[in-house]
């Protein structure tokens, strides 16, 4: 699949990616090789293959759900620059 200078400059800004011009036929040349493979895993006949997310079977390991001690107030904003009524304050960032 041919992939355009202009859609390489679309994607990398969605992904806030700065590409310079020198890089771009590479860039191209990559995604260009990287939509060819996914064509070819189109390809595949997947006729009574179920999806998965795993391709072993095996369980999620679970823990037990027990409280733990936590420490009070006081000591988790005690080194904090600025703390007020047990919270931390930071400064506004919208107006």
């Amino acid at each position: 699949m041919k992939v355009s200078p202009e859609t390489v400059l679309q994607i990398a800004a969605l992904a806030n990616l700065h590409v310079d011009t020198d890089e771009l036929p590479r860039m191209q040349h990559d995604l260009e090789a990287i939509l060819g493979y996914v064509e070819q895993l189109s390809e595949l006949d997947l006729t009574g293959v179920s999806p998965t997310a795993s391709v072993v079977d095996i369980p999620t390991p679970m823990r037990s759900d027990d409280a733990l001690r936590t420490l009070p107030n006081s000591e988790v904003v005690r080194n904090a620059p600025m703390h007020a009524k047990g919270s931390y304050v930071v400064p506004k960032v919208i107006e």
